[in-house]
């Protein structure tokens, strides 16, 4: 007997972003096109190519915790939880109602606790080489302790695990979580990703593989999607949280039903380690698997949230992948947020699964800003959405990603309609 898949909703969402430490002011500054870019404070750049990334502005720990709980986790699980608390709350969510055995949490993460790892080996080497570690490093480090955590903070005894797939892991999580609902192995899914690798380790190895922008001059300009003079991206921080729902949940519940998931992508470029595949093949195959899974065709699709990370060589082969999907489409919105973000990593996808599901809802297209002359190949094939945020009416909204190792994860929304 062949099971019926279930309708798939998103009713909350949270985030701590380099643009502000909830979605409200975080879209805000989105669609007012500013850049949470500027020179790094966490540690001494001299000696380092690139001085500048987006950091997280005011998080204050103490708000979600315990002087000695703090202690136990990372920066990256500190911006989970945070992120979390506010999906849980936007989406109305009371625990003691509902079958905590049928909610799960399934996170994203490409670093993990690499800042406790760095700070814990740099103490073991400037002492004496007593192996004094801190009790709590490897669950500090380890890349599944977000999910872990957040479900112990409320006793949520659904699946759990966590995705690791580079700068697509938190899109991973999100297509995990809704693969998941669907089948019925779960009626809620918390989904999402963190990173926190702004340090000595985390710029200095995107440094050395000469992935990073070096425009040091001008930091808030240096994230330039699909510009000519583009040199590289821009690294951010922070995390998004998604509370994914089943239709049939959230109904009895009364949710809010902010959208629909409609779909989801996966594929790989099988390429090459760093680089992604010239033409854009596994970018190609993302979308049209995420456009098959929908059962839609691509000239639905109003708004496409690029990967764009204003890498030479990415953004060509994911606008070729795009033109590829759509055709020359003067009407296809497509724009570059981490000219304003920056890249977060693990957590892009979460927090542009955030930006494209806040335009399908508001009928606003977010902008790509910094870019002023694009490649004359793509000048006029889409609409880049150069400068400042555009109103239009969006049905289906695309988010793509992609990471180290060719991994390719492309999420599809539409507006709900019961």
């Amino acid at each position: 007997m062949t099971k019926e898949l279930k309708r798939v909703v998103i009713t909350g969402m949270g985030a701590i972003t380099p643009l502000g430490n909830s979605v409200e002011v975080f879209w805000k500054n989105i669609v007012a096109g500013k850049s949470g870019v500027d020179v790094i404070t966490k540690f001494d750049t001299r000696l380092f190519k690139t001085k500048f990334a987006a950091e997280v502005k005011g998080f204050t720990p103490a708000a979600y915790f315990e002087k000695n709980e703090a202690r136990k986790y990372d920066l990256f699980t500190q911006y989970a939880v945070a992120a979390a608390e506010e999906a849980i709350k936007d989406a109305g969510l009371n625990f003691d109602v509902l079958n905590k055995n049928k909610i799960g949490v399934i996170w994203g993460s490409g670093n993990g606790g690499i800042l406790t790892f760095q700070d814990q080996l740099e103490d073991f080497f400037k002492g004496n080489k007593t192996p004094r570690f801190n009790p709590y490093f490897i669950p500090k480090i380890i890349a599944d302790i977000p999910s872990g955590v957040i479900s112990i903070r409320h006793g949520l005894r659904g699946l759990n695990f966590s995705t690791i797939s580079a700068c697509a892991s938190s899109t991973t999580a999100i297509i995990d979580a809704f693969t998941y609902i669907r089948l019925g192995k779960a009626d809620i899914v918390i989904a999402g990703g963190s990173e926190a690798a702004i340090n000595e380790s985390g710029v200095g190895g995107f440094n050395a593989s000469k992935a990073l922008s070096t425009h040091n001059e001008n930091p808030q300009a240096a994230s330039r999607p699909f510009d000519v003079k583009r040199d590289g991206f821009v690294m951010g921080e922070g995390a998004g949280a998604l509370i994914l729902e089943s239709l049939e949940s959230a109904l009895a519940r009364g949710a809010a039903i902010i959208a629909e998931v409609a779909g989801g992508g996966m594929a790989a470029d099988a390429y090459h380690l760093t680089g992604t595949h010239p033409d854009g093949e596994g970018a190609y195959l993302g979308m049209m698997d995420a456009l098959e899974d929908a059962g839609i065709v691509a000239d639905q699709v109003d708004y496409v949230n690029a990967h764009a990370t204003s890498t030479p060589l990415g953004d060509e082969s994911e606008l070729k992948a795009i033109a590829r999907v759509f055709g020359e489409r003067k009407d296809l919105n497509v724009s570059g947020t981490k000219s304003m973000t920056g890249h977060l990593l693990g957590a892009a996808g979460a927090i542009e699964a955030i930006i494209t599901i806040k335009a399908l809802q508001q009928n606003i297209v977010p902008p790509t800003i910094n870019t002023d002359e694009v490649e004359p190949e793509w000048a006029g094939k889409f609409n880049l959405t150069l400068g400042t945020a555009q109103q239009k009416e969006i049905t289906y909204a695309m988010s793509n990603t992609f990471g180290f190792g060719g991994h390719i994860a492309t999420a599809l929304f539409k507006k709900f309609k019961l």
